[in-house]
């Protein structure tokens, strides 16, 4: 027996008791209206997976108007319900209007039994089907907005923050392309999820990649997805990032750090507003808001011929420049207490703060790696305290390295961090030029740069 309950709706009583026998071996629950005016009034009839509804409930009229009234009656309280009409006046065109207003079949009267059984049981299925899609569009809801929540977190309320935020609240409403531009630790990212959460796009999927990580070889791949086979390791078909952004805002981060290769075939999924799976020629379309980031200088590697300039026009639409913390003044402390909050939550020691000369050193710093770093220094401090008050000494701060080995470094890693410090010096931040100097793949620059700020 099927767990699914019907409704059988029809003006004959003989009808409904013929239906009610054949139909009680086969369904849980089988219920029954002589009249149709009841159907308004029915309990729960969304829980109702199948009616069986008959066309024509005035004597001596059978122009089906009333079935179809009734049908449209159904749909408004619920629409997922499979709906069967009954008639005893075959006409196709009837059949094609109620097919077109949402019936799911259409049988004639009188009925051959296996023929409606089959035909029930195919309406059960379809009802089934729009109810798995339904909760499958919850369930992706659900799992946009955890995505999207939480993570939009934006502390400070100086005169430089404000500017940026204030322009970021203008553009979001728009769908031109951002580019983003700030140093290391700025909260570049955070900036583009708040021009995500602030956008028409706001209930769809915000994805970010870090294009430094991304291996030439796997370019393709990763961002606009390949078909089975295409490669040695493609066990199955896999959308790109562009896909799995479609409908929502794409967030590319860490732009400097691509080649003129990886550059000329993102600027053409760009121009394009499509992309071609690897090992596929059947382009897809998509629909995003592209959003990019970077800590380089974009405009003098066009000028050094390290950078397309047609794709920095396509992604500089609208330019955000996220200022450094020690040009955000006021915001040190503000940041600095919430993440002592956060760290003393998380690490079980309530009641801590930050005594007032402690609070002068970390306004007198620098802070090169900006909030990253801030975030850093915090949570090392709380959980290495030893007391309620944190002091100045618990708080390990250092001036941006030496750039010259005059006192000599202490370690080779240190030795290492100087030398490429001193190599991005040299090229105003350019990756490529600082690892050609140095001897080592831009990759490889990249990689060494994101151990040492973590």
């Amino acid at each position: 027996m099927t767990n699914a309950s019907i409704l059988v709706v029809d003006d004959n009583k003989n009808v409904l008791s013929a239906l009610e026998i054949l139909l009680q071996f086969e369904y849980k629950s089988v219920q029954t209206l002589f009249n149709p005016n009841q159907i308004s009034s029915f309990p729960n009839l969304d829980e109702i997976d199948i009616v069986l509804l008959d066309m024509n409930f005035s004597a001596g009229v059978n122009t089906g108007n009333e079935g179809l009234f009734w049908l449209n009656e159904i749909k408004k309280k619920s629409p997922s319900t499979s709906v069967i009409m009954m008639t005893a006046y075959g006409a196709v065109d009837l059949a094609v209007r109620a097919l077109k207003q949402g019936a799911s079949d259409f049988i004639l009267k009188p009925w051959n039994n296996e023929r409606l059984l089959t035909t029930v049981k195919s309406a059960y299925e379809y009802r089934k089907s729009k109810l798995e899609i339904r909760n499958l569009k919850k369930k992706e809801s659900h799992l946009k907005q955890v995505i999207n929540d939480g993570k939009n977190l934006i502390i400070g309320n100086s005169k430089a923050l404000t500017a940026v935020l204030n322009l970021t609240r203008k553009v979001a409403k728009t769908d031109v392309n951002v580019l983003i531009t700030g140093e290391n630790g700025t909260g570049k990212e955070l900036i583009a999820r708040e021009l995500h959460r602030l956008s028409p796009r706001k209930n769809e999927v915000f994805i970010g990649v870090d294009m430094g990580s991304i291996a030439e070889n796997l370019f393709e791949s990763e961002l606009f997805g390949h078909i089975k086979g295409s490669f040695t390791d493609a066990k199955e078909d896999r959308a790109g990032k562009f896909e799995a952004a479609n409908q929502g805002s794409l967030f590319l981060d860490e732009m400097g750090n691509l080649s003129l290769q990886m550059q000329a075939k993102l600027l053409s999924a760009i121009q394009n507003k499509s992309v071609t799976r690897v090992g596929s020629n059947k382009p897809i379309d998509v629909d995003i808001r592209l959003i990019c980031a970077t800590n380089c200088n974009l405009e003098q590697m066009v000028v050094d011929g390290l950078f397309r300039e047609d794709l920095l026009y396509r992604i500089n639409t609208i330019h955000i420049e996220v200022p450094p913390l020690r040009e955000r003044e006021g915001d040190i402390l503000i940041l600095a207490d919430f993440f002592l909050k956060r760290f003393a939550n998380k690490y079980d020691k309530p009641g801590l703060r930050i005594n007032n000369l402690a609070q002068e050193k970390l306004m007198d710093y620098q802070w090169p790696g900006n909030v990253r770093e801030l975030q850093h220094t915090m949570e090392r401090a709380v959980i290495l305290s030893e007391g309620n008050v944190l002091k100045p000494s618990d708080f390990l701060l250092h001036n941006k390295p030496s750039q010259s080995f005059e006192h000599g470094p202490a370690t080779l890693d240190e030795m290492e961090q100087q030398m490429i410090l001193k190599a991005l010096d040299q090229h105003d931040g350019n990756y490529s030029a600082a690892a050609e100097q140095l001897g080592i793949s831009r990759q490889t620059l990249y990689n060494k740069l994101k151990k040492k700020s973590k």
